[in-house]
């Protein structure tokens, strides 16, 4: 496994712990996420180097930002990639239900391993996971918290002028 480092930064939706390897971003965590790995995986904490990272959030909370561009170093299972690549197409301030990435992905009965899937996801926000509600609209399961959630896609609309 490539070094690890990582930072924690302050913003609207409270402090997020930014994780990094050698090849990119591995990790954006929230306060009390389902599914935090445990600190010790984080590597040494560091005061540079999250620089393009911090500014591009900084953008994204101040409602400039609509698309990151950042190298992602994620791992997980072939199936949970697949799911989070598919999530980057997910346009800002819009949503998908957990059962259209299924079909997006063609996997159309596989809605709840996507719902596990997105749930692992370890670069929030950044890749919008946020942006999945239950078939009905409904938010849905979300690491972070409902709040944090309903926040994310209320001020991503408010911007984009949903």
């Amino acid at each position: 496994m490539t070094d690890r480092r990582h930072t924690v930064v302050d913003s609207r939706i409270g402090p997020l712990t930014l994780v990094a390897t050698d090849d990119g971003l591995a990790g954006v965590y929230m306060a009390d996420q389902r599914h935090r790995p445990a600190e010790s995986t984080f590597g040494p904490r560091v005061d540079s180097g999250f620089d393009e990272v911090i500014a591009q959030l900084e953008a994204y909370f101040a409602g400039t930002l609509t698309e990151f561009d950042l190298p992602l170093a994620m791992t997980g299972t072939p199936f949970q990639r697949r799911v989070w690549a598919e999530l980057l197409e997910i346009g800002y301030g819009e949503t998908v239900s957990y059962g259209q990435l299924a079909e997006r992905i063609g996997k159309p009965t596989a809605s709840r391993a996507v719902g596990l899937a997105n749930g692992k996801n370890p670069v929030s926000i950044i890749v919008p996971c946020h942006r999945v509600v239950g078939s009905n609209g409904d938010l849905t399961g979300y690491g972070g918290g409902i709040e944090r959630k309903r926040h994310l896609l209320d001020f991503e609309r408010e911007t984009a002028g949903h």
